[in-house]
């Protein structure tokens, strides 16, 4: 008998709890469009792009020479002598080596590059986002842009929010 009543008690405590709780309060955002609307973006992807040339263009120097170099080496093998053929070809194999090797550093550079640039955008859209969903009571927001979200209520969509407390139109 006292097993029902715990039992019961347990049960009204439960719903109570349950029925108590007000409902959660969901709101969603497009991140990828709200880091499209800020103007650092722009500076960013700018500074990276300039970073990025200044390593082609020394990789396209580089090509320019390697195939001057092999089309120079075609135009006269015929009249090299073996040492020479091989002289040439080591040059040409080194100059090929050297071109992998900064297409390789120039795309780990452009990679931190990136990072560094886009780091501080993000930690302020992240803040911004955090500070209106605290201001505006929200329980959870959902970024609509990662595909974690099937349905947003349009009226729950916080972009303008967040816009307004960045400054941006």
């Amino acid at each position: 008998m006292k097993k029902v009543v715990l039992f019961l008690a347990c049960g009204l405590l439960l719903g109570n709890v349950v029925f108590g709780q007000t409902a959660l309060k969901l709101g969603w955002i497009n991140s990828a469009e709200l880091l499209q609307a800020m103007p650092e973006k722009a500076k960013a992807d700018s500074d990276v792009a300039k970073y990025a040339r200044s390593f082609q263009d020394q990789i396209d120097i580089m090509m320019k020479d390697y195939q001057s170099k092999g089309q120079d080496y075609q135009a006269k093998e015929k009249t090299m002598t073996d040492a020479m053929k091989e002289v040439r070809m080591k040059e040409i194999q080194d100059l090929q080596n050297r071109i992998q090797s900064i297409q390789e550093s120039a795309q780990e550079k452009l990679q931190t590059k990136k990072q560094d640039a886009y780091s501080p955008i993000l930690d302020k859209a992240d803040k911004a986002i955090k500070f209106v969903a605290k201001e505006k009571n929200y329980d959870y927001i959902f970024d609509q842009s990662q595909g974690m979200l099937l349905f947003g209520k349009e009226g729950d969509n916080i972009l303008p929010l967040v816009k307004a407390h960045l400054g941006i139109k």
